[in-house]
């Protein structure tokens, strides 16, 4: 059975190449997607992508990787910066965390410098554009797959 790396996107990514392209590209959360579906091929590892607006609702996606995932990549979005419950949800994760970024928050405002989910993140990825999603899974595949 090939593991499973569980790929979180929080609000707002779901307009992804429509909503300020300028900041955050073309590509829409499809491509992210596809892009990633073929690369876990190559890698030997299933991916189980989501998009949620609903804090709760990645919390309860993180509760189910506990029991069915290798790896959580995730992309918390504005919940980055203000969610102690997703970073409580993640502490009670054992596997490898990574967390991304589209753009690079540290050349952005201020309030975006601050990540909650990099307290518990065994790595971050940030100003890729939406090429950090694979470089995050080719980190979690490593990490996922003994050697």
């Amino acid at each position: 059975m090939k593991p499973v790396v569980m790929v979180l996107n929080g609000p707002n990514l779901n307009l992804l190449g429509k909503r300020q392209p300028e900041i955050y590209g073309h590509e829409t959360l499809d491509d992210v997607r596809a892009d990633l579906q073929a690369l876990a091929g190559e890698l030997g590892v299933q991916v189980r992508f989501h998009q949620s607006n609903r804090e709760y609702e990645l919390i309860d996606w993180i509760h189910e990787a506990r029991e069915t995932c290798a790896a959580i990549i995730i992309n918390p979005a504005a919940f980055t910066h203000t969610s102690v419950a997703i970073l409580d949800a993640l502490n009670t994760f054992e596997g490898p965390v990574l967390e991304v970024h589209i753009s690079n928050v540290h050349k952005r405002e201020a309030f975006r410098h601050h990540s909650y989910v990099s307290l518990r993140a065994d790595g971050v990825i940030a100003g890729f554009g939406t090429q950090g999603y694979a470089l995050a899974l080719r980190r979690a595949a490593r990490l996922a797959t003994p050697a």
